[in-house]
């Protein structure tokens, strides 16, 4: 239940910033080339959009740290595996959970590093140029993100352990679409 729940709150947050952001720079962009048009320079150049740009590439730095996280939940990470799958079996698992067990140790390295980091801007008053938010919650989605995304790994290394299945993004799946019928092609399930 609370597995789902933080499932739920990752996809959520991941799709709602990068819905956001999107918006805003469609918005931004439209508002740079309107104000070319003379009679709505008057209307639209009192209105300040210069903080959109930063506004964004913060957002987009969030939904890359817990993007990354997802990927490695759902398996959707490119991964070189030709060396490791032309390993037997015993030696294969051992090769597989190492490298999880890396990852894993790799995110909660860079979790703590980015904690102390955060921490000691807490104590600073340095803000972002623009949007003169605190520098703190900026850099607040490297810790997150990184911890979430060593959970992760532990996760899937836990179910890899037990299962000996890796996670496994199918491309011709699409969520919210259910095909009764094995071998029904998409022009079948329309009809």
């Amino acid at each position: 239940m609370l597995l789902r729940i933080l499932d739920r709150l990752e996809e959520t947050l991941i799709a709602t910033l990068m819905a956001l952001a999107t918006l805003l720079i469609f918005l931004a962009v439209c508002h740079r080339y309107l104000l070319g048009i003379p009679f709505l320079f008057p209307i639209l150049f009192p209105i300040n959009l210069s903080w959109a740009q930063e506004l964004c590439i913060y957002m987009f730095v969030w939904v890359a740290k817990f993007g990354a996280a997802y990927g490695v939940r759902t398996g959707i990470h490119v991964g070189v595996d030709v060396v490791v799958n032309q390993l037997r079996s015993p030696w294969r698992n051992y090769v597989v959970l190492f490298g999880l067990l890396c990852g894993a140790f790799f995110t909660v390295v860079i979790g703590t590093m980015g904690a102390k980091f955060v921490y000691g801007l807490y104590h600073t008053d340095q803000v972002s140029p623009d949007l003169e938010i605190p520098s703190w919650f900026v850099y607040l989605c490297i810790p997150l993100g990184s911890y979430l995304m060593c959970f992760r790994f532990l996760q899937v290394a836990y179910h890899y352990f037990f299962t000996g299945e890796l996670p496994h993004h199918d491309h011709a799946h699409v969520e919210g679409v259910d095909v009764d019928e094995p071998g029904v092609g998409a022009a079948e399930v329309t009809r």
